[in-house]
């Protein structure tokens, strides 16, 4: 009779067991997602505008938010969004390269957020710098013979 009880009771218990949801261990937090870390400019000329958005979601399920963004240097500025991004919501961080500057440029701009994974992201520019090609203005031609002065 014990041993029928205890049988009875194991077999409650695992019914009991059985019927409860599996749930999967689910992780809170923002996550920052970019659509693309790198933009080429390729060659642009002197002057000319050098900004890129950079377009990010939050695929996480908590609001994002970003810290002021540090740049390689002073020639390269970020503009980034001052307000909690909520999850899937997309934005853009805009950066903008100086182009009075000539040359090859390779920069960067760390993203600082309160992400759960990547929570410091690089994203990169670079390009070419070159002067705007001369215009060739046409030149006057003279006709051979003709009188100047219309004398």
């Amino acid at each position: 009779m014990k041993k029928l009880f205890i049988l009875m009771l194991l077999l409650g218990a695992g019914t009991l067991m059985a019927q409860q949801p599996a749930t999967a261990p689910t992780t809170n937090g923002p996550e920052i997602t970019f659509a693309k870390l790198v933009h080429d400019y390729g060659t642009v000329f002197v002057g000319s505008d050098g900004s890129y958005e950079f377009e990010f979601t939050n695929t996480g399920n908590e609001p994002l938010i970003l810290s002021q963004p540090r740049s390689s240097c002073g020639c390269t500025v970020p503009d980034w969004p001052r307000k909690p991004i909520m999850p899937g919501e997309k934005e853009k961080i805009k950066v903008t390269y100086n182009t009075a500057i000539r040359g090859n440029f390779t920069k960067t701009v760390t993203i600082i957020s309160n992400a759960r994974v990547n929570n410091a992201v690089v994203l990169t520019i670079r390009g070419n710098v070159v002067d705007k090609p001369a215009e060739n203005m046409p030149e006057k031609t003279s006709a051979v013979g003709t009188n100047p002065g219309g004398k």
